[in-house]
């Protein structure tokens, strides 16, 4: 019985599911795991796409020789050189020593940088528009620089219209039996995808719309990404939210309410903007203290809702240590279209309500609602009718955002 998947008759998935990395590049929690995604085409000629991650070599080398069945391995082709994805083409190369390396000249400057006694004279170097013939499949190569470093590009087989995306429409989240979107719990894995791209790839939202804008030209029939499900059925869907994701536009009217605090004041008044914000029907509300919850997730929430709402105790007169981490990835990342609010405690000097304004100050695709609320000590009746004031006018926002796209819909 084979261990690997069919996508098609002679293209097979060659997956390896990582449950034991307790975080990926070695700061993002894998609770549910993560997939390293292969692709092995049999035909006259075989083809590998990317390999798999270091310590999944074994199994992987195994697989291939389960496909194979005696036959040469004639190519590899490395969409990206990220050990995530290239970990194993060292041993690989000295277990198929035949084996022809297929990339862009800034391919092999890196796996040069990572493996100095790489023979140069097994690389084949490729430009956008090559083709290479592998007897009835024939591949073409679409370079996509910094989605999400600078070599990466996907493979495109003509022959059956499947699209090897990389990085590209991967997520979060091994593969328990099932391997494409229709045969899986669909939700769970566009979450998962959500949060992969806003942590790993959300900085190169510009390359990511050029990406989706070339890529658009190609009849697509399946998506084989090098992290998470195979993309079979769902095909508009995901391409829409890659699209969204790139272009910063949230998925939901919905608000995230992320503080940090260390005695419960700020949390507080978290608890009395997320009240008000119910009372105003705001359905989605999803409130986070920093200190419990993984960044990661948060950002996710983050690139999902539009309205955001940033809290901070002050903490030797700056921001609260655990808010800082989501303050520096929305700021790296450039985030924008959303609209933001600010609260906060100090007893004396403060700091973190002005070292929240300190970031948002430098985002400029964002709105930022009100006057920044900031407590001295607990938070008086006062304080609180501020807050529900912000919740209100943030809501009135979201729902005249809701109105207008019901317009648009019914015109």
């Amino acid at each position: 019985m084979h261990t690997c998947a069919s996508v098609t008759e002679k293209v097979f998935w060659l997956g390896t599911n990582d449950r034991k990395t307790a975080r990926f590049e070695n700061y993002l929690p894998l609770p549910n795991g993560v997939t390293y995604n292969s692709y092995l085409i049999k035909d006259t000629k075989t083809c590998l796409i990317d390999t798999v991650e270091f310590s999944n070599t074994s199994n992987f080398l195994e697989k291939i020789s389960e496909i194979l069945e005696g036959r040469a391995l004639d190519y590899v082709v490395v969409n990206h050189m990220e050990p995530d994805h290239s970990g194993a083409l060292h041993e690989l190369i000295k277990y198929h020593p035949e084996v022809k390396v297929i990339g862009n000249a800034t391919t092999l400057k890196m796996i040069k940088a990572f493996y100095h006694d790489f023979d140069a004279s097994s690389f084949v170097t490729v430009k956008e528009g090559d083709i290479l013939d592998l007897g009835e499949h024939r591949l073409t190569f679409v370079p996509v620089p910094m989605l999400h470093w600078p070599e990466s590009m996907v493979t495109y087989d003509l022959t059956e219209k499947i699209l090897f995306s990389n990085d590209a429409f991967g997520g979060f989240g091994t593969l328990d039996g099932g391997i494409f979107d229709d045969e899986v719990n669909f939700s769970f894995f566009e979450n998962e995808m959500r949060r992969y791209y806003a942590n790993i790839v959300g900085k190169y939202g510009n390359q990511v719309t050029n990406a989706i804008t070339k890529l658009e030209k190609l009849e697509i029939k399946y998506i084989c990404p090098s992290h998470g499900i195979v993309w079979r059925k769902n095909l508009e869907e995901v391409i829409g939210l890659y699209s969204k994701l790139g272009k910063f536009i949230p998925q939901s009217e919905g608000v995230v309410i992320v503080y940090g605090t260390l005695y419960g004041n700020t949390a507080k008044m978290a608890d009395v903007l997320a009240r008000a914000l119910s009372k105003e029907g705001i359905t989605e509300v999803k409130v986070y203290d920093a200190s419990q919850t993984d960044a990661s997730f948060i950002i996710s929430d983050i690139w999902k809702y539009k309205g955001l709402i940033l809290g901070s105790a002050a903490h030797n007169n700056t921001v609260y240590p655990k808010l800082e981490p989501i303050l520096s990835k929305i700021l790296n990342y450039g985030l924008k279209n959303r609209y933001v609010g600010i609260f906060g405690n100090k007893l004396w000097s403060g700091g973190g309500v002005r070292g929240i304004q300190a970031v948002t100050d430098q985002l400029n695709g964002i709105e930022i609602i009100g006057e920044p609320i900031e407590a001295v000590g607990a938070p008086t009746e006062e304080d609180y009718l501020k807050l529900e004031a912000l919740a209100k006018e943030i809501a009135a926002k979201l729902k005249s955002e809701r109105k207008e796209c019901l317009a648009c819909d019914n015109s």
